[in-house]
């Protein structure tokens, strides 16, 4: 994937294997442990990867949440939303997640991956009143 190297900066905040695979992939990608606190609060990750541009790569479904109810635009989040999440399980069905939604990722956008589909949302999420 050819992207500005601003743009293309992946945040990831679980298993740090993720993070070889992601940079043997072109993308400049760091464990939440080399950035901040391990036990820092999901909204201190998000502000962090917002003024770092970088994407939160995750499995913890919190994030979509927050930026449901803050109207982020920003950062993008790449949500993880299967049983095994080992790269050697899913690491190629990321990767291809990534190049389709390229665009949507450099612009924000809310991603979804499970073992069937991937899915975007464009930034800020709007909440049905």
């Amino acid at each position: 994937m050819q992207c500005e190297p601003h743009e293309d900066r992946y945040r990831h905040e679980f298993v740090p294997h993720w993070v070889q695979l992601l940079t043997d992939a072109g993308h400049e990608a760091v464990h939440w442990s080399e950035a901040g606190a391990p036990n820092a609060p999901d909204r201190e990750i998000m502000a962090w990867a917002r003024s770092n541009g970088f994407i939160v790569f995750t499995h913890d479904l919190d994030f979509g949440t927050i930026l449901a109810y803050t109207d982020a635009e920003s950062p993008s989040v790449f949500q993880v939303r299967t049983q095994d999440i080992s790269p050697q399980h899913i690491g190629n069905l990321v990767l291809s997640a990534i190049k389709q939604f390229e665009e949507r990722l450099k612009q924000g956008a809310l991603v979804s991956l499970d073992k069937n589909r991937a899915r975007a949302r464009v930034l800020p999420l709007r909440r049905e009143e």
